[in-house]
């Protein structure tokens, strides 16, 4: 009584009345009884929603996947290994190649992401993440389709001589440091830098500029005004699968899984 009491002085309307047969719900009560009974119908679904999300989500991995880092290689792999994980689903999850945020990005796996699939060769990405190596990319050139070098299969240094080249900053990665120290032994080439990680400014700079930029071989369809062309190097550089310092165990189970399998999947 003191309970309904003090809910009909916070409501400020009489709930029940009371007479010598009993209590019996007033107009006004018989309106809050009607709502209070919705609501508590509508909290337990959405209590029992909320249980249904959390075990899907630990039967769900979820792949992040950009223009520059798709989640393909990562696909092909799944339906390769996927019968282990039975009841597994996966959930694609969209995010911008921006080079501002991709460090963020990156911090967000084992929480907006389970895997990411890209080319790593970054000392800032490896301090955010774990790598498991899948293969190689190789490095090209770009440039417009204009560019009087366009029609040529293949380039060589020497084809680079007066150009001005594009490439990320040094210090981050040890594979694109080493190509800067061969084309430093041409004074020809004017090497111009770009921002620490690609995103598709750089794609557009480059074909506004009549610039050539180093690019890797699967890249080769990201700006459709440009062309990919061979070098006759070899600056190979590793992709795979990023994943977070601490990661679940579906997510080492899913590694695991990977790793041993990795002699026939990769041979």
């Amino acid at each position: 009584m003191k309970q309904i009491n003090a809910l009909e002085k916070h409501l400020n309307v009489t709930l029940f009345e009371r007479t010598n047969q009993g209590i019996r719900l007033t107009p006004a009560g018989q309106v809050i009884y009607r709502h209070a009974k919705f609501m508590f119908d509508y909290s337990a679904k959405a209590i029992e929603e909320a249980q249904k999300a959390v075990k899907s989500s630990k039967t769900t991995f979820c792949i992040g996947s950009s223009i520059l880092n798709p989640c393909k290689p990562f696909m092909d792999l799944w339906y390769q290994v996927n019968q282990k994980f039975p009841g597994y689903k996966l959930h694609i999850v969209p995010f911008e190649d921006n080079h501002e945020d991709i460090l963020t990005e990156i911090s967000s796996l084992g929480d907006k992401f389970d895997f990411l699939v890209g080319v790593c060769d970054s000392a800032l990405w490896l301090n955010l993440c774990n790598f498991f190596k899948l293969g190689t990319y190789q490095h090209c050139v770009a440039m417009s389709r204009e560019h009087p070098l366009a029609n040529k299969k293949r380039l060589s240094i020497e084809d680079l001589y007066g150009e001005t080249l594009m490439m990320v900053k040094e210090g981050d990665s040890a594979v694109v440091d080493s190509i800067r120290e061969e084309i430093r032994k041409h004074p020809q080439i004017t090497i111009e830098d770009t921002p620490q990680f690609y995103d598709i400014n750089v794609f557009n700079r480059c074909e506004q500029t009549q610039n050539i930029m180093i690019t890797l071989d699967c890249w080769k369809d990201v700006h459709p005004a440009l062309v990919t062309i061979p070098m006759d190097w070899d600056f190979p550089i590793p992709y795979g699968l990023l994943y977070a310092l601490n990661p679940s165990q579906d997510v080492e189970e899913f590694i695991r899984i990977v790793k041993k399998e990795n002699n026939t999947l990769f041979e």
